[in-house]
């Protein structure tokens, strides 16, 4: 790996793209693109359930295939890539990171909510003891303030992370969100500093430029926009306008575009794009990965999403509460019947 890079890219489309297809990814197809993106000299790439490690489950929704086969077979067409997992403690387990370790995984993402960076402590531990490069990966931190995400980002320096990120999961900050809450994580941390984009209101981009100017240095994105919501940062765009900006992330551009084109394009089943829904979470600032949910509830419930997407938001629910969708629902269901009645 090519050590004067100014930006290492992280690609997340082979977990949090697995939202965008319902965890349906194959053996074949997971490593297809990890050999493309093996190829294309990107730095890391994520797979996992969308949920991360143990996420496979009627709650979270269930993988097509086991994702430990799927790790497996990024590792096997790996040879200068480093295949990353995540883990949300209460989903995924330390068996399953020690799992994960043992067939070839070499980062752990260990990702908790914004103000909850005090359960990861152990998991982090033990990452580093399995040898492991690790992140702490503060997910929806756009509910924080400035001063407690940095108090989080310090928890998460001091058990041991290599690199803290700050994690958009709704797509709902704005670039002078991150701006502010990136110069403040750079000046008062020593560990690498990382962005993580969703798109939902179009900002995917603009935020990622935001901090990588702030020192982020560690950046995520998904080829074709391959993500929960509108999807995440354009890796193949993100690479071309790295080159624009004279930065070097060590990607080959042509690589890039060929895999996003003939390889990942094949896997969607739509294009990836700010619906209706997806903006309405970044407007809402609801985790992005609810997406999918609360459309099917919405069509059990004959309702609107957006009224169910807007109520999670005023509830402030997050990565991990799932089951609130049904019952937001079910509540607005039984109050449109009543105002009928009435």
């Amino acid at each position: 790996m090519n050590d004067n890079r100014d930006v290492l890219i992280t690609e997340v489309a082979l977990r949090d793209g697995s939202h965008a297809i319902g965890h349906q990814y194959t053996v074949d197809q997971v490593r297809d693109v990890a050999r493309a993106l093996n190829d294309a000299g990107v730095s890391y790439m994520e797979v996992a359930h969308g949920d991360g490690l143990g996420g496979s489950s009627q709650q979270y929704g269930l993988s097509l295939t086991d994702e430990m086969k799927l790790i497996e077979a990024a590792v096997s067409v790996c040879d200068n890539a480093k295949v990353a997992v995540l883990l949300i403690p209460g989903i995924g387990t330390m068996n399953e990171l020690k799992q994960a370790a043992s067939i070839g995984a070499k980062m752990a993402r260990i990702a908790t909510h914004v103000t909850e960076a005090d359960v990861a402590p152990q998991h982090i531990t033990l990452a580093k003891e399995l040898g492991m490069e690790t992140v702490g990966f503060l997910m929806m931190s756009h509910m924080a303030p400035v001063d407690k995400l940095v108090e989080q980002a310090k928890l998460m320096e001091s058990y041991g992370a290599d690199t803290v990120y700050v994690v958009d999961s709704a797509g709902a900050m704005i670039p002078n969100e991150v701006r502010e809450k990136i110069r403040s994580l750079r000046q008062s941390l020593t560990t690498n500093i990382g962005f993580h984009a969703h798109n939902n209101l179009s900002l995917a981009m603009a935020n990622t430029l935001v901090a990588i100017d702030e020192g982020a240095t560690r950046i995520d994105g998904s080829v074709r926009c391959l993500g929960a919501g509108a999807g995440n940062t354009q890796t193949e765009v993100l690479v071309a306008v790295l080159e624009r900006l004279g930065l070097n992330s060590g990607v080959d551009l042509y690589k890039m575009m060929d895999l996003a084109e003939n390889i990942v394009a094949p896997i969607l089943k739509q294009p990836q794009e700010i619906t209706r829904d997806s903006l309405v979470m970044g407007y809402a600032g609801v985790y992005s990965s609810f997406l999918l949910h609360a459309q099917r509830a919405a069509k059990q419930f004959n309702i609107d999403p957006r009224d169910i997407l807007i109520e999670l938001g005023k509830r402030k629910v997050v990565g991990g509460q799932e089951d609130m969708i049904i019952d937001v629902a079910t509540e607005i269901a039984n109050k449109e019947k009543s105002s009928l009645r009435v």
